[in-house]
């Protein structure tokens, strides 16, 4: 489900028969939400594996080709700033003209705003401004809101509890929409970053810190308790909270500024023609977006496919650094569902300082296994770090390097996996700041596959194939030979688990 994968220790299942026996009796079993495993730890819905069953065996199982559609458009969309800026240029270019919608005429929408106001504090009174954004957004950006509202289903939860604690009405969530289209690594042109576009000096003064490994802005729990701090201050200083979000948008200087020019008006629709261009457009354009969500089902918008519920991931506190890459090896879960669920670490490494509390958010399936086998994978992550050092240099020397040319459908997981290389190595060959690609971008890559051999040992020494001895696992034997990583041993051996049997003959390459 969703691309994602929880492995489970277990012995390899022969038949189809143990196979059904199997998913009653299996231990890392998850029935809370309708999921089961098969024999190689891989998740799936109940009623695919009941379709699926009695004619197809369970070890070839395959994910339902709608969903896997789906899965891909999401991943394309993780750290895109495509929906941001589209709704950043529609916000600050709103020209206020009539717009032709007759699907929602006048007289109903007088009324929803009406409701919306008696039970927001908000002023949410109808005038003709707000109808034409509203019927523009409708008219214009019904995908957009689709997108948005799937992605909401993520970071709603998590935004109302924080609100909730500063006392800051729980409507504000809306607001992300408006700064950052729910992207945590929207990036605006002057710098604003994050869920909440803080800017790196107010950031810090609430407590978001930004460091070569993390920013903060990014995290969606933290950026939230410092936003709500940041309006509910605002909200103490101008009384009103259609000023506190203008405020919010151009800072409090600004909206003084257009208070005095005003003659002294406090209310944001008689100073709007007084406030910065943007800020003009910034509280009709969420006042609209709260309408659209909350009618959004009186408009036909049909929600796309949310990449995950807030309730279906937990955190752990890691104990040393390890990568995401690191971590999608251990647990099966993909790198880009890990770069989704921890956007604040920007080099998608996770450090490990005595005094900070940096966590990683994995989904609810992987998180059992993932602590049961911590010693581990950590131990595995700090020998790939050591060794990490001296190959490298001869990495960069070899005559291996290609020049990849960016497909329609590419992202860097994807490039990483097919070169088996790490994402991170990636963007740091090519100066990369983000995980956004252009169809027609020239990347240099060296891949694990060639690998790089040292002049002296010819490529026909090395061995062709592996006899698996007891106590082996993917992740030894990729340790013994030079450019081999676990994802080539799968890859080359058809295994999609990590289940290896005393006695099995894994190949070496690719022939």
């Amino acid at each position: 489900m969703f691309g994602i994968k929880a492995t489970f220790a277990q012995d390899s299942i022969p038949n189809k028969t143990a196979n059904k026996q199997a998913i009653q009796t299996q231990k890392g079993r998850i029935t809370a939400n309708k999921i089961d495993t098969i024999a190689d730890g891989t998740v799936y819905l109940k009623t695919e594996i009941a379709a699926q069953t009695d004619s197809t065996d369970l070890k070839n199982l395959k994910d339902l080709s709608f969903t896997a559609e789906i899965d891909k458009k999401w991943r394309e969309e993780l750290y895109s700033n495509a929906l941001y800026d589209t709704l950043y240029n529609a916000i600050s270019e709103l020209d206020y003209k009539e717009v032709y919608y007759p699907e929602l005429p006048t007289d109903t929408l007088k009324q929803r705003l009406e409701k919306l106001n008696a039970k927001t504090p908000f002023n949410i009174a109808y005038n003709p401004s707000l109808e034409s954004v509203i019927k523009s957004f409708l008219k214009n950006r019904r995908t957009h809101f689709e997108r948005l509202i799937g992605l909401s289903a993520f970071y709603f939860p998590m935004f109302e509890r924080e609100l909730d604690a500063q006392d800051v009405p729980l409507e504000v969530k809306y607001l992300a929409i408006v700064e950052s289209a729910l992207k945590p690594r929207a990036k605006s042109r002057v710098g604003a970053t994050g869920l909440w576009q803080f800017m790196f000096a107010t950031g810090k003064q609430y407590g978001l810190d930004v460091s070569s490994y993390v920013d903060e802005r990014s995290d969606p729990i933290k950026s939230t308790k410092a936003a709500a701090k940041y309006l509910a201050a605002l909200y103490s200083t101008f009384g009103d909270w259609d000023l506190a979000l203008a405020a919010y948008n151009s800072g409090p200087g600004n909206v003084l500024k257009a208070i005095r020019r005003s003659g002294g008006y406090e209310n944001y629709w008689n100073i709007r023609h007084h406030l910065p261009r943007e800020t003009a457009g910034y509280v009709p354009a969420f006042l609209a977006t709260m309408y659209i969500m909350e009618y959004a089902k009186a408009h036909g918008l049909v929600s796309e496919k949310p990449a995950f519920h807030h309730f279906e991931t937990d955190t752990i506190r890691v104990k040393q650094m390890i990568t995401l890459d690191q971590v999608s090896e251990a647990t099966g879960v993909s790198v880009e569902a890990l770069q989704f669920l921890n956007p604040s670490y920007k080099l998608d490494i996770i450090p490990y300082i005595a005094d900070e509390q940096y966590a990683l958010r994995l989904p609810v399936q992987a998180i059992g296994s993932f602590v049961a086998n911590e010693t581990a994978i950590y131990a595995a992550a700090k020998a790939e770090f050591e060794a990490r050092e001296k190959p490298l240099p001869q990495f960069f020397e070899t005559e291996s390097r290609v020049r990849y040319r960016v497909k329609s459908g590419d992202y860097l997981g994807l490039i990483a996996r097919k070169y088996g290389v790490r994402v991170s190595q990636i963007k740091q060959w090519n100066g990369l700041r983000s995980n956004n690609l252009q169809i027609g971008q020239r990347l240099t890559i060296y891949p694990r596959n060639p690998v790089a051999k040292p002049a002296n040992s010819p490529a026909s020494k090395a061995p062709k194939t592996y006899v698996v001895k007891q106590g082996d696992s993917l992740w030894s034997i990729s340790q013994k030979f030079s450019g081999v990583s676990v994802q080539n041993i799968r890859d080359w051996n058809d295994i999609s688990g990590n289940n290896l049997k005393p006695g099995m003959v894994l190949k070496l390459s690719k022939s």
